[in-house]
């Protein structure tokens, strides 16, 4: 299935474009951003490092259906990314997110999360979403716990800021189906 278009109350959720790696290349390299992504994702951050995961990761997988990819936009200035989220089959990764810092603590990726994780489980069907994060990544945690996740494991990751306690979370479609979400702003 293709990456719809999706939307909450105060953001547009745009499936990722070629064009989106010139916004992406200007906000994503900051250390607040990348610090408690996975060890793969290069730092310091290239000069072509959005494009090239744009078009080689990304758009790909999406081309494959193994992961959608969205730009979160406000509906107040649409044509300002300030975040994006993902959804992949990808064992034991299946959500990942980043929002720029000044962003942050305005409820947007729960929103996000809260539409997205709708998507994965009514319609793409899946029976389980699982989400690994830095045990140190507070406001990723307080997210998974709000929308009724639950710690499934515990062990040591590689990160952008280096070897990290880890956790992994979870929740199944019938659990999401039947919890009551967070209300958003």
């Amino acid at each position: 299935m293709k990456t719809p278009c999706l939307e909450t109350s105060r953001l547009y959720l745009r499936p990722l474009q070629v064009e989106d790696a010139l916004q992406i290349q200007r906000i994503f390299p900051q250390w607040e951003i990348v610090r408690h992504l996975a060890a793969g994702f290069p730092w310091p951050f290239p000069d072509d490092g959005a494009s090239r995961y744009v078009n080689t990761v990304a758009l790909p997988a999406s081309e494959r259906g193994t992961a959608w990819f969205w730009t979160l936009r406000r509906k107040e200035n649409p044509s300002v990314m300030i975040g994006l989220i993902c959804l992949s089959d990808e064992p034991d990764n299946n959500r990942g997110f980043w929002l720029v810092p000044e962003w942050r603590r305005k409820g947007y990726m729960t929103e996000a999360c809260n539409v997205v994780t709708g998507f994965w489980f009514n319609t793409l069907k899946r029976e389980v979403l699982r989400a690994p994060k830095a045990h140190i990544n507070d406001a990723s945690r307080k997210i998974s716990e709000n929308m009724g996740m639950r710690l499934i494991q515990t062990g040591k990751q590689r990160y952008t800021e280096g070897e990290l306690d880890s956790e992994l979370w979870e929740i199944t479609r019938e659990e999401w189906n039947s919890v009551s979400l967070p209300p958003v702003p």
